[in-house]
């Protein structure tokens, strides 16, 4: 291969830019993977293509690094345990610009670009909203420009694949990592020491201060693997920077000196565990610990990054706050917290009230949950056996603050427990929520009710204290990822229309209104949303061997597995309408395909239950031949960002029917709006907004509010009020208690109607059936006028530009971090230069 076979100017821009991915892309075949045409297998051709639009992406990189450096803008951190990218391919060539380009390209070669972009694995650095929320933010940072790194851990597995099997969730490890991560680059460089368990000794300095020293330690070094995360027309290219676990030589050298070669390696493994899985099992102690050991080598890890990256231009640790702002995405990294205080006070010498100053004005914290399990809480021997100098600063951190808090508020003993970080049970935890409300200079919610549900009750003593800390910052998703990746028929369609200044302004998508009065226009739309219904079913039919028919309404819930988001609620519905058609063969019916996907924890045994109801009512529902196809059960396996790709265009219903109250906000209701989905949903999380934005009439609400809720919590609710009352619904019951959908053993979904009936059915599913079912009633009709359907399809993704991610990130920048966006200039002497590493 010659460069003369590449000439650098051909006349045409188009064809010098075509010339030169091609150049690029057989330059990696042949010399960076060793294969030529005829030995190159179709994984080879897409690493080829995959490590050719890299080199687009690190051209602008390196600017975007060297700018930062040149120009020392304020930095973010947005740390989190989770990053649920999914493919990386078509979402690059979209932000760069260079789709086309590329399909053209790879078109001369002889290969189809979406078959390279079908076969790419979704990363597997996340589970569900929160992982999917970070990947959301991190695009919006880079394509509004401002100069923001995402932190996590390189996990080596992830959560599971999941099978279904004679019915059932079956887990096989996710081993993404398998073959090459073409996206990532290895930074040796960047290579951080991480303590565990050892003993603090206290010394004095020649100046009779008490000092501390954390020694006999075991240790970890976090290794950097950055990726290039591009924005949308910019020349801004951010990182994402992650951790993974290597053994030092000082453990290995250790037992090898010994003569034990296998102690060495066996002590190399469990090093090395600690980046191996996302969320290790943790319904036992390994698990458990194992999984705080990753929340602590992540901050340990980042902390260290941080304070290095501003030691390159600056000293005076006081401006720390003026150069760095650390977002904590849930309370996983809360750890970040002490370990702060711990390198300021112990490795820097600060005094404690600087160094709390510094750190308190550094942090802030997203809240994602009000469910008290969910916050978390770590024994307090684990941090005495593990972490022992960071127990100590979170006693000094309590005290301190316990005594502003008995100054604030005299003699109320009942806000002091309250408060505490340490929670004084049997088995005494740190709170890991109060920790990061006390060491963050802001707190906020990810949607209206879910802030002001923080504000009155999780934290309410917290907002008495510190009402200037907390805000709301209603969540958003990416319409690069979400739109015109996903749905690029609908996308076309709308920038052939009102333009393409939807892609970075979605408040634009409010000129799609008068549309809706426009014949020619409706009939397109439809025509997508068929089209899109069509290859749904053809997946459908591959991977479940069940022919749907696409005419029929698409009703979808896909989530994690979880009862507060009712998933349960969804099946009593399909009994009903089962039991309907079954009660009236003959009936007029709007045919219905109803659409689960998700997993669920693999220690969940009622969410895993519920899995295998979902299926044994579709198995009966889907054979049986007087339903025909007026009504099919669907459950999509090993739910992903790429399946959901395929599933929020096809969609036609939204299903978001958590108990209100329960859900923090929910980003999956704003992906199907925008692509044209109806919701039906209760008053919780972000529903409340889109209904705001959308309009009553275009948005199907059903059951109690919050405050209603709460109302009858208090006053006593009984299901089985519910169940002798509604014969519909003690039908449904009996039908799944008695074995009616799993003849083989007729008790195995006893568990979920005892948890409903018997267990006190916390999510409240009975009280809100009736209303359910007769919204459904509603959602059948209006399906029947589809012209009436779709004009409130339209007027649902044009009422969405509030729940961009970009809105959400300038609200965090401007209210939160204090960062004004930065420009990145294509500086061509930046790269003739060595670059600082970022």
């Amino acid at each position: 291969m010659t460069d003369e076979a590449f000439p650098s100017e051909s006349g045409s821009p188009e064809l010098d830019t075509m010339m030169l991915i091609i150049k690029s892309f057989l330059e990696h075949l042949e010399y960076t993977l060793g294969k030529d045409k005829y030995s190159a297998t179709r994984h080879d051709i897409f690493n080829a293509l995959a490590y050719a639009v890299r080199d687009r992406m690190v051209e602008r990189w390196l600017d975007t690094q060297q700018a930062y450096y040149n120009e020392d803008p304020k930095r973010i951190y947005y740390v989190s345990m989770e990053f649920l990218m999914g493919k990386t391919l078509e979402n690059s060539l979209v932000n760069l610009g260079l789709l086309a380009e590329f399909r053209e390209a790879m078109n001369s070669l002889g290969y189809d670009l979406d078959e390279f972009i079908e076969r790419e694995q979704d990363a597997g650095l996340g589970n569900g909203g929160l992982g999917r929320l970070a990947a959301c933010f991190l695009d919006s940072m880079a394509t509004m420009g401002v100069p923001g790194y995402g932190y996590g851990i390189r996990y080596e597995y992830g959560i599971f694949r999941q099978n279904i099997i004679d019915g059932s969730q079956v887990e096989i490890p996710d081993n993404w990592l398998r073959y090459r991560n073409p996206w990532e680059m290895d930074r040796q460089e960047h290579l951080h020491p991480v303590k565990f368990y050892g003993r603090v000794v206290e010394r004095k300095d020649t100046e009779g201060n008490t000092l501390f020293d954390w020694i006999d330690t075991e240790d970890v070094m976090a290794m950097a693997y950055d990726t290039p995360i591009p924005g949308y027309g910019t020349n801004t290219v951010n990182t994402m920077r992650l951790w993974t676990a290597k053994s030092t030589r000082e453990f290995d050298l250790s037992f090898f000196n010994e003569g034990n070669y296998i102690r060495a390696v066996e002590k190399k493994m469990l090093t090395e565990n600690i980046s191996k899985v996302l969320y290790p099992a943790d319904n036992v102690p390994e698990g458990k610990e194992l999984r705080f050991k990753q929340e602590y080598f992540l901050a340990c890890a980042t902390v260290h990054d941080v304070i290095y990256r501003f030691h390159k231009q600056h000293e005076d640790l006081r401006r720390l706050p003026e150069k760095a702002a650390i977002q904590l995405n849930d309370t996983h990294p809360a750890l970040c917290i002490p370990e702060m205080m711990r390198v300021l006070i112990d490795h820097h010498r600060l005094d404690w009230e600087t160094a709390w100053n510094i750190t308190t004005r550094t942090f802030a914290y997203t809240n994602h949950t009000i469910l008290p399990e969910a916050l978390e809480k770590w024994p307090v021997w684990f941090f005495e056996h593990i972490l022992p100098r960071h127990i100590q600063i979170i006693y000094e951190i309590n005290d301190r603050f316990l005594t502003a808090v008995r100054t604030r508020f005299p003699g109320d003993t009942g806000k002091l427990e309250r408060m505490s970080l340490i929670e004084e049970h049997w088995e005494r935890k740190v709170r890991m929520a109060n920790l990061a409300v006390v060491g963050s200079h802001s707190v906020n919610g990810v949607a209206a009710l879910h802030t002001e549900i923080i504000k009155e009750h999780v934290f309410k003593d917290f907002f008495e204290m510190y009402p200037e800390r907390f805000n709301n910052k209603t969540n958003g998703i990416t319409q690069r990822r979400w739109l015109k990746c996903a749905n690029p028929d609908q996308a076309r369609l709308i920038g052939d229309t009102i333009g393409n200044g939807w892609t970075t302004d979605l408040y634009k998508l409010t000129q799609l209104r008068p549309l809706v009065d426009d014949p020619a226009f409706m009939a397109q739309w439809q025509q997508v949303k068929r089209t899109n219904k069509d290859k749904l079913a053809e997946y459908i039919l591959k991977h479940n061997c069940i022919q749907v028919n696409a005419d029929s309404l698409f009703d979808c819930q896909v989530k994690r597995i979880h009862e507060y988001k009712r998933q349960l609620l969804n099946v009593l519905h399909v009994i009903t309408l089962y039991n309907r058609i079954k009660a009236n063969p003959d009936g007029d019916f709007v045919p219905r395909t109803i659409i689960f996907s998700g997993k669920a924890a693999p220690a969940y045994a009622i969410a895993k239950l519920i899995i295998r109801l979902i299926n044994a009512v579709g198995d009966v529902i889907n054979n049986d031949s007087q339903v025909g196809d007026r009504l099919k059960v669907v459950f999509l396996a090993n739910y992903s960002v790429s399946l959901a790709e395929k599933i929020f265009p096809a969609a036609d219903l939204s299903e978001q029917i958590s108990t209100a109250g329960t859900e923090a906000s929910g980003t999956g209701n704003m992906k199907f709006a925008l692509n044209g989905a109806l919701t039906i949903g209760t008053l919780d999380g972000a529903n409340i907004e889109i209904m705001e934005e959308v309009g009553r009439d275009n948005i199907f609400i059903f059951g109690m509010n919050a405050d209603e809720v709460e109302d009858l919590r208090r006053r006593g609710y009984n299901p089985r009020d519910y169940y002798s009352r509604n014969p519909e619904l003690k039908k449904v019951l009996d039908m799944i208690a008695e074995g009616y959908f799993f003849p083989a053993n007729r008790d195995l979904f006893r568990p979920i109607v005892d948890s409903l009936l018997n267990q006190g059915d916390h999510y409240m599913l009975l009280a809100d059936y009736a209303s359910y079912v007769a919204c459904q009633e509603e959602v059948s009709r209006l399906y029947l006028d589809r012209e009436q359907w779709a004009r409130k399809a339209i007027l649902n993704c044009a009422g969405m530009g509030k729940f961009s991610s970009d809105r959400t990130i300038a609200e965090y920048a401007r209210e939160i971090w204090d960062v004004e966006p930065f420009e990145v200039h294509p500086v061509l002497e930046y790269r003739q230069h060595d670059v600082i590493p970022d």
